[in-house]
């Protein structure tokens, strides 16, 4: 019983470890022109910090969701990049956050890829207008 009490701190400890390390993702919409008429304007990406890139990583996708409406499609873009950083604003045009009718929550989505395959996955949510 003593072994196997042993083992499971062990396998717990490893996987806490492995999730403090987790591809991570964050950005704010400074910059972004005011819209609320329903009617996104195409814009420039937002300044996004990303953290914990999986190893192998050579492209991160970004895809922005509505939470609210999310069979529109605002779009997102594709950059190339190996470690972690921040990436300048307007890296890529999307179709910006626009609630014709009071506050939507968005989320940007973000696909760590390398060696053709999706190696980690990240997402930042923040409402708009804020």
């Amino acid at each position: 019983m003593h072994l196997s009490l042993s083992a499971l701190a062990v396998t717990t400890l490893l996987c806490a470890t492995g999730a403090a390390n987790a591809f991570g993702l964050s950005f704010t919409w400074d910059g972004l022109a005011p819209c609320t008429n329903g009617r996104p304007n195409t814009v420039g990406s937002p300044a996004f910090v990303v953290s914990d890139l999986p190893p192998g990583t050579t492209e991160v996708r970004f895809r922005l969701v509505d939470l609210d409406v999310p069979g529109f499609n605002h779009g997102g873009g594709r950059v190339g990049m190996s470690t972690s950083g921040q990436l300048p604003a307007g890296i890529f045009r999307y179709k910006s956050p626009c609630p014709p009718n009071g506050v939507h929550t968005y989320e940007w989505r973000a696909e760590a890829r390398g060696g053709g395959r999706t190696l980690g996955t990240a997402t930042a949510r923040r409402r708009y207008p804020e």
